[in-house]
This record gives structure tokens, sequence and C-alpha cells, in this order.
């Protein structure tokens, strides 16, 4: 959980570079491999925190399920239902990681305008050129964005979808 991004990058643009042994793939700065080292970074996160909220459901679900006739894969699914709301506090936990990544998208992605340049690495950009207004206005709409997926997945939580 506690991956220093900058070192996942390295250790992605060292697999994906030519000499690399997925060079071939030729993936390397494009919005691919930026892909696959937010999936790398977030994925520790959302699968601790998840499989944390579902052992902390008690096991008298799985066993109440088991003894009202449900498979064992569908006792499965009422836990992961039970333990919902610790999963999509994962899910946020992640998104947040992604979100907010600059130093590994750098790295494989190139910071390449028009093509692989993210909100978060033209901030960085752009204080570095001292040009702080474009900085603030890019900064505010991605606290924006991240305001409005986490209130819809409060709305989501509030609703109490259920499986």
């Amino acid at each position: 959980m506690g991956l220093p991004p900058v070192v996942v990058g390295l250790i992605f643009y060292l697999i994906l570079s030519r000499s690399g042994p997925l060079g071939f793939v030729g993936i390397l700065y494009t919005p691919w491999a930026m892909v696959i080292v937010q999936t790398a970074l977030a994925t520790p996160i959302i699968a601790a925190l998840s499989h944390s909220s579902i052992i902390g459901i008690d096991d008298i679900v799985r066993k109440s399920a088991i003894t009202l006739g449900a498979t064992s894969s569908q006792a499965a699914v009422k836990v992961i239902a039970e333990a919902r709301y610790g999963i999509m506090a994962a899910i946020i936990a992640g998104f947040g990681r992604a979100i907010a990544e600059v130093g590994a998208i750098l790295i494989v992605g190139g910071n390449i305008a028009g093509y692989t340049r993210v909100m978060t690495t033209t901030i960085a950009l752009e204080t570095d050129k001292g040009n702080f207004e474009l900085a603030i206005a890019l900064g505010v709409v991605l606290i924006i964005i991240a305001l409005c997926v986490n209130i819809i997945l409060h709305w989501v939580q509030k609703r109490g979808v259920t499986v």
C-alpha cells in the first residue's frame, strides 16, 4: 500500500523500455503505460482495504446464508454485499491515489502535449513555469472532479444499493 509512485514508475519504465522484457509491445510514453502504472498503484490499496472490510464481516452472515440454502458462491456474494461500504471506501481511496499521481505518470507517459499530458502533470509543469493562474485553475477543476466522484459514491452508499 505504501509503494512510492516514482519507484513504481521507474520499475515500469525499465520493464516497458525497448531493452526491457516488454519493450517489444511499444507502449512506453503512451496512455496505456499510464493506465498500467496507475492500476499498479491503486490495486494494492483497493485489494487490502477491501480484504480488510470483507474479513471484518461477522462469519454468521456466511453461515446464515448457507443455512438458508445458499451455495458457497451465493454466500460469498452476500458477505461482499455486507462489506459494500468498506469496498466502496477502498475504491474511493484507490481513485484518490490514481487521480493524484504525478511522478510515475511523468516517467512512463513523458508528459507529451496533447497525448500523455494529464491535469496533474500540467499543474506541475505550469507551476514550474511560474504560470500559477493556470495551475490554480486546473487544481480547482481537479478538486471539483474529485468532489463530484465522491458525492456520487456517497449518494450510492446512502441509497443502500444491495445485491
